[in-house]
C-alpha cells in the first residue's frame, strides 16, 4: 500500500503548483465532473495540445506533468473518460471537463477488489485533520 495514495494520514502536497510552474509548461488546471452525477472525479492539467486533442477525439486528453506528455486518461488502464462536453471559467484559466466514464473507474488507485474507484477523492479530512475513509469509495 502507498501511504500518500492509500493511508489516512494527510500530507497535502502543497508544493504542486509551485514545481509545475517552476517547469515553464503551459498548463490550466482541468477540474474532470461525472456530467451524470455531478461527481468531482480528479482534477489534471491541460496544454493547448491536450485541450485540442480532447476536442478532436472525444476522450478526456491531459498533460500529464510529472511525464511531461500528453496523457489519453485509460490508454494503458481502460478506464477511458468519454468527452461530453469542455467549459471554460469566468477569467479563462481552468476548464471543466464533464465526462462518462467508459468502465465505471476514473481513479488509478484500486479498490481492495482490483477495480478502479470511480473519483479520486475517497477520503475527507476530518475535524482532527485526520483523514477519513468515505464510505463506498474507499473500500
Amino acid at each position: 500500500m502507498k501511504e500518500l495514495e492509500e493511508g489516512l494520514r494527510l500530507e497535502l502536497d502543497f508544493g504542486k503548483l509551485a514545481a509545475v510552474a517552476a517547469t515553464g509548461a503551459q498548463v490550466v488546471p482541468v477540474v474532470l465532473q461525472d456530467a451524470d452525477s455531478g461527481e468531482v472525479l480528479f482534477v489534471g492539467y491541460a496544454n493547448e495540445t491536450a485541450l485540442r486533442a480532447s476536442l478532436d477525439e472525444g476522450i478526456a486528453v491531459l498533460w500529464s506533468t510529472s511525464r511531461n506528455e500528453l496523457w489519453r486518461k485509460g490508454a494503458t488502464s481502460g478506464d477511458t473518460l468519454a468527452l461530453v462536453e469542455v467549459r471554460v471559467n469566468c477569467e479563462q484559466n481552468s476548464l471543466l471537463y464533464r465526462v462518462r466514464p467508459t468502465t465505471g473507474g476514473a481513479c488509478h488507485t484500486k479498490l481492495p477488489s482490483g477495480q478502479a474507484r470511480r473519483s479520486c477523492y475517497y477520503r475527507a479530512i476530518g475535524d482532527d485533520g485526520t483523514l477519513r475513509p468515505v464510505p463506498g469509495l474507499y473500500d
